[in-house]
């Protein structure tokens, strides 16, 4: 499995590329300046939980160490504004919890700079990486948990048509507490020529 890490993926103005330690300031910058916007939404350890929480590096080093035994995907986006030459740090996109045998299947998970959103970066981002799994990694459901509140979350999966499958009460803990998740699925079957591909013919005006 070591064989599929590092990947890197671009289509456009948008990359996916392994999450670095160097990455550290553009996260943290990023972190400090808008924490309102991602407060709401980022998982937390619940109070009885024996792990020990992570900083930065540990955490990258433990994500790398994941991807390479085929576990999970740890994705930086990358964008490259128009006119500019380099990409600018702008979020991610994990896939985490990768399996094998008889069920084959994995979730997303992702984040962007409010400075970057609303211009079809995660939606681009969370499609090329649908795409990688269906088609390198041979998965067959992808699996997305967001929180009913979440309103821009969920627009991703509206636009990039995962269905929803129901609600997980008390799924996961965030922000301080276990809390509800609305549960939204793709199957491989569901887009035969490719996620992204189905996205941006839904994204181009009819002629």
């Amino acid at each position: 499995m070591g064989a599929f890490w590092p990947v890197r993926l671009s289509h456009g103005p948008v990359t996916l590329r392994p999450l670095r330690r160097r990455d550290e300031p553009d996260w943290a910058r990023i972190r400090n300046r808008s924490g309102s916007w991602f407060q709401p939404w980022d998982s937390t350890r619940p109070p009885e939980s024996p792990e020990p929480g992570m900083d930065f590096a540990q955490l990258v080093m433990t994500f790398t160490g994941r991807a390479r035994h085929g576990q999970m995907l740890p994705w930086a986006v990358e964008y490259t504004p128009p006119g500019e030459k380099r990409g600018v740090f702008a979020g991610q996109v994990t896939v985490s919890g990768i399996t094998r045998g008889s069920a084959c299947w994995a979730q997303v998970g992702y984040w962007i700079d409010p400075a970057w959103a609303g211009r079809g970066i995660i939606p681009t981002a969370v499609a090329m990486a649908c795409d990688y799994c269906f088609d390198v990694l041979r998965l067959h459901r992808i699996e997305i948990a967001i929180r009913p509140e979440n309103a821009n979350s969920l627009a991703v999966v509206r636009k990039l048509g995962f269905r929803y499958e129901g609600r997980r009460e008390r799924y996961m803990h965030v922000d301080g507490a276990w809390r509800d998740h609305d549960v939204f699925v793709l199957n491989a079957e569901d887009v035969p020529g490719g996620l992204l591909a189905r996205f941006e013919a839904g994204r181009r005006p009819e002629p």
